[in-house]
């Protein structure tokens, strides 16, 4: 089996039709066919299964994905490192995560980084979701993600920074806006912009309720962060976030954070492959970042 063999099979499993890859190959649907019917032959297993709409990995086919997107994500770091130290070039650090964090979590960071290596190129990928964040991790996509810590990912460790209790954003003429704290069962009535289906966020907000007997509100919504913000201040719903390092109400704020001690706070912090093998300038990044945002929450550094 070759190099090239794993890749097409990484982008056959992940895209689950045959003909997809062969355009984002720029070649046949036959030569993408051959690549995986090659690597059939080595391992003496069927990897793939024909399914009325694309194909389907079977078991065989999921095994050798999992160690295939390591390997290959471990690779593809090491040659581009290598092409830079040929190059001459300063380096590159790569972050995925969602696309309203860098401006909450990383601002501060990315300035003084900068400052530190002007000639360090800073990559951001942005990805909707914690699970599409670890694919690019694992394809080499990215050296650092920062995503919400949940539980123990396959393959990735993962680094706690920043605990984040949540709060209900209503805006400043709201009779909710005006009470010190709120208990989940004041929450059943609410307009609730809800966060993506597919997030961290939103599962553990949903599990949360149901854990403490309330139900979690109906949504009227769907939107980020920082788009349900917008939308409490213009009147439109009632948004439940974690409380976000730069989401300030002052006095004159149209809109008010009111604290729901009874949540569990939101942990959030950084996913890596391997902290040992991360290039030096990715965990300086990465250090500065936690420092920024006051680092562990128990001021320890805990990983899993």
């Amino acid at each position: 089996m070759t190099l090239d063999d794993l890749r097409v099979f990484i982008a056959v499993y992940e895209a689950g039709n045959l003909s997809a890859v062969a355009r984002a190959h720029s070649c046949t649907q036959s030569a993408v066919s051959q690549h995986v019917k090659r690597l059939e032959r080595e391992t003496g297993v069927a990897l793939i299964e024909r399914r009325p709409r694309g194909v389907a990995a079977t078991p065989a086919g999921r095994i050798l994905y999992e160690a295939a997107l390591g390997g290959i994500g471990a690779l593809d770091v090491a040659l581009r490192r290598l092409g830079e130290l040929r190059d001459g070039h300063g380096g590159t650090v790569s972050v995925t995560t969602g696309g309203v964090t860098v401006r909450h979590f990383m601002a501060g960071a990315i300035s003084a980084f900068r400052h530190r290596y002007p000639h360090v190129g800073l990559e951001f990928r942005s990805a909707q979701s914690t699970r599409r964040c670890v694919e690019l991790l694992h394809g080499g996509g990215a050296d650092l993600a920062w995503v919400t810590l949940d539980r123990p990912l396959p393959q990735i460790r993962q680094r706690p920074v920043v605990d984040l209790p949540w709060v209900l954003v209503v805006h400043a003429d709201d009779p909710l806006a005006a009470r010190d704290s709120l208990e989940p069962a004041d929450l059943a009535a609410i307009r609730y912009i809800a966060h993506p289906e597919n997030s961290a966020s939103r599962r553990r907000l949903e599990e949360d309720f149901i854990r403490l007997g309330a139900g979690p509100p109906t949504p009227a919504g769907v939107a980020d962060w920082d788009t349900a913000v917008l939308l409490a201040e213009l009147g439109i719903g009632h948004a439940i976030l974690p409380a976000l390092p730069r989401l300030v109400t002052p006095p004159d704020s149209p809109i008010r954070a009111v604290p729901i001690p009874a949540l569990t706070p939101l942990t959030v912090g950084w996913a890596v492959r391997q902290w040992n093998v991360l290039s030096p300038l990715a965990t300086e990044f990465a250090e500065l970042v936690a420092a920024d945002n006051g680092s562990c929450r128990d001021g320890g550094e805990g990983e899993t």
